[in-house]
This record gives C-alpha cells, structure tokens and sequence, in this order.
C-alpha cells in the first residue's frame, strides 16, 4: 500500500512538472512573439518612413554653366510664341523677358512708380527622430534638406536648349572653364508648355507637355555628375495653356471675357487655390527627378493696362493682391521645403524701394522673404529709369546701379531680422545689350564683372546671368571673386 502511494505521489510530481513546464514554454513563447511583433511593427514604420523620405529627398550638389549658341540648333526662346523660332531679334526676345516676371513694369500704362520698363535653412524631421529613438539607441537624426552645396554663379537654360545634344554641351564646357556653378532650367514656360513629358494629371488633360527635353531624368543626371546645381524654373501665373482650357481658373474681364495682355496671352488667377495646386504638382515633380531647387517666376499678378478691367472674383473680396502672392509664396513653400528641395522666386527689382510697385504687382520683398530659401530680385541696369538711385543713365553705370540697389535691399529687409527664417538674396543681373534704351551700351565682359563686383560689394555672394538666347559672355565670368 505504501509501495503504491509513493507511486501516485510520483506520478503526480511529475505531471506536475510537466504541466508547470508547458505552461513556461507557452508564456516565453508569447513574449518572444510580442517582442518580436513590436520589433517587426517599429522597424516597417521606420523603414517605411525612411523610404518616403528617401524617394522624396534631392541631393544637394554643386555645379556651374554657360556658353554660346550652336547655330546649326536654334532653340525655340521661352519669351517667344510656341510656334515661333528664335530669329527675332535680341530686342524683342530681351525686352519680353523683363516684361514677363522679371524685371520690368513700365510699358503697361500702370505707371509704377519705380525705375524698371520691362519686366537654406536645414530642416529636421521631428516625426522620424522620435521613431528612430524609440527603435534604435543610435542618437541619428535623417534631415530631409541639407545646406547648400555651393553660392550660386548661374546662368538661365531654355527648354530646347536645355533638349540640344550640342547646345548643352557648348553650356557644360563654359560651366567647367568658368566660376560658373549653376543652371536654371525652363520646366514651365512662359507659354506654359511643360518642357518634357511630365507625369502630371492636370498637364495631360489641357495638353500642356512639349517634348523639348527627350530625356530629363538622362540630363539631371549627366549635369549632377558634372557638380551642377540644378534651379528648375516654373513660370507661375502667365499660363495661357492652362488659362484657355480651364477658362474658370483665368483672369476674366467685367464681362466675363478671358482676359489677355497685349502680347494677347491669357493669365491665371492668382486668388485660385486650384491653380497653386497645379504649380506646385509641376515643382514637386521637378523635385522628384532630382533638381536641387524650384524657383518661380512670375509669381505675381499681370502689369498690364487691361488689368483695371478685370474682375478677380469671390476669392478677391478680402484680400489684396499682395496678400494672394504671399500666400501662393507660403502655401508652396510649406509644401515643397520638406522634400528637401529648395524654394525661391523672381522679383521685380522695384518692389525693393516702391510701395506702389509692389501693390500692382502683388509681390512683396519683405513678405515673401519669410517663406522662401532664396528671393531673386531681377535688377538689370538697363531697366532702371534715368536718375535712380542719383544715377544719370543707369544702364552706363552697371556696377553703382547694382550695388546701391543691393545695399537698399540690406536697409530694407532689416525688419526681419527677428524672424526665424529669412531669404537669402540673389539677384539676376543682364548679360544681354539693351539697344532700345536711349542711353545704353553694349554688355561684354568688363560690364558683366562690373555688376558681379556690385553684388560682391554690397555683402551679397550669389547671382544669376539673364540672356534669352542663352548666349554668355565667357570673358566676363572669368575670377571675379
């Protein structure tokens, strides 16, 4: 009996055993589950977010440009009609760009009260950081933009230009012989063709993509290899394309007719939030192919006489026009800047010292400092009335015009200072000769360094060279530093 007893007893222990034992290998084998499910869930949402992050980040480089035209391959000018060769004159091609977002207002009965005629900040990503911390004892934080790869000594690339096999070579050679660094690409014109086959919903439905560029995914590489700073240039708000096939988001006349300049090109409505969208669709477009910085030009309302006829709609009753461009300026920034391309856009250069300037046009210098990386004012000597500045003919006296210009532009953006961001300036100077001033002369490599040395001197270190057959002068961009 007792023989038997001390047979249950065991017998017992050592169901007890294994019992405690399943139930031990059941518990570690949850935890183990648990832990590796949390593991596996942080690492996909790091992952995840990394890989967002790494689609959407260009890399920064440096790089520089220019050169003279291969007359075998005219290009098509971006000032000039879609259907229109490069064979009008360097006056009219020269004159329209100013007139079209970049330096002048006079010739539009508006009577601005200025002197023109024509026309980085590193960002952290707080949200990644805190995944990171959580998954990872490695203290790394992932900045989506870095600082800028170099001061910008630049030059202005057409679309079909930019599409010349030989063209561009003739460019690349100027950029590696000369203290050039940068290029600024037409992606969207002035015509408001988009000027490679673009992926872009609302460019398809109106038409818009010409294919200028054959291959641009081929050239942003070629050119980045080459230490080139790639600007993507994105006309704004001269859009005719878009304005005559969604004549809702057009600038309209009283009667309800599209409005039109005297060049008769139809413009957008600044006030629409669907055409900002549309813009910045382009821009982030550019930003996934690889550019290193989307400048907008035209960024700003229509100097034309018409324009007093216009009816700006709903959108217009409670906001002037300065406060439409400054939030088309902050909404693109806001959505650009984290993808790690930089942000800038074209000024007029009167808008610095006029008041009355600035409120035709839309555009303010203090206002859009604070939302851009890089505020362009467009300050070409020839485009300054007689007497700026104490100047008796501007045009004569490229390095005083620029750097008085450049040292009110210093005064004037003081009131800044406290801001937690604020632009950094780069000028666009001419290299073109403006035969239709009066009083001018012609533009070759002493008046081009002449202006370059006006920036230096003034505390600025940046600029970019204007010529719209994209024809420079070598010999001016040779150790101006």
């Amino acid at each position: 009996m007792s023989k038997e007893n001390n047979e249950k007893k065991s017998s017992a222990k050592q169901l007890l055993a294994g019992g405690l034992l399943i139930i031990s290998t059941v518990c570690l084998t949850a935890s183990a589950v648990y832990l590796y499910d949390t593991y596996q869930e942080s690492k996909t949402k790091v992952d995840t977010y990394v890989n967002s992050v790494q689609d959407a980040v260009v890399e920064g480089d440096s790089g520089e440009s220019s050169t003279k035209v291969d007359s075998s391959e005219q290009p098509i000018s971006k000032d000039m009609e879609p259907n229109q060769t490069n064979q009008k004159s360097n006056q009219q091609e020269e004159t329209k760009h100013q007139q079209d977002g970049e330096t002048s207002v006079a010739d539009n009965n508006q009577e601005l009260q200025g002197s023109q005629s024509a026309d980085g900040e590193d960002t952290g990503n707080t949200e990644l950081e805190q995944i990171v911390a959580e998954s990872n004892p490695i203290d790394e934080v992932i900045h989506t933009k870095s600082t800028p790869p170099c001061k910008v000594k630049g030059i202005y690339v057409s679309g079909p230009m930019a599409g010349s096999t030989n063209n561009m070579a003739n460019l690349i050679e100027l950029v590696e012989s000369t203290e050039l660094n940068t290029m600024v690409i037409d992606i969207k014109n002035d015509s408001g063709e988009i000027t490679y086959k673009m992926d872009n919903e609302v460019a398809k439905e109106i038409n818009a993509t010409v294919n200028y560029i054959t291959n641009i995914q081929e050239l942003v590489t070629k050119l980045k290899e080459k230490g080139v700073y790639l600007i993507a240039r994105v006309v704004a708000f001269k859009d005719p394309i878009l304005a005559q096939n969604k004549p809702e988001l057009s600038l309209k006349n009283a009667n309800g007719t599209i409005f039109r300049d005297k060049a008769g090109l139809a413009w957008v409505n600044p006030y629409k939030k669907e055409v900002w969208e549309y813009l910045v669709s382009v821009a982030k477009d550019a930003a996934n192919i690889g550019f290193d910085e989307v400048q907008f030009d035209y960024i700003r309302f229509s100097t034309d006489s018409g324009m007093k006829q216009v009816d700006f709609g709903e959108e217009a009753k409670d906001k002037t026009k300065i406060e439409a461009i400054t939030d088309f300026t902050k909404y693109a920034y806001e959505e650009l800047s984290p993808l790690g391309i930089y942000v800038s856009a074209d000024v007029y250069g009167t808008i610095i010292n006029s008041e009355i300037d600035a409120k035709i046009v839309g555009q303010s210098y203090v206002e859009m400092s604070k939302y851009l990386d890089y505020i362009c004012p467009m300050i070409y000597p020839s485009h300054y009335a007689n007497g700026s500045y104490g100047i008796d003919y501007p045009d004569l006296e490229p390095y005083y015009l620029i750097k008085k210009v450049l040292e009110e532009s210093k005064v004037v953006l003081k009131v800044n200072e406290e801001e937690e961001h604020q632009a950094i300036v780069r000028p666009w100077l001419q290299d073109f000769t403006a035969t239709w001033v009066e009083k001018h002369q012609k533009y070759d490599a002493k008046e081009i360094k002449e202006q370059i040395q006006g920036v230096y001197d003034s505390g600025y270190e940046e600029w970019i060279l204007w010529n719209g057959n994209n024809r420079y002068t070598k010999s001016g961009l040779e150790n101006n530093n």
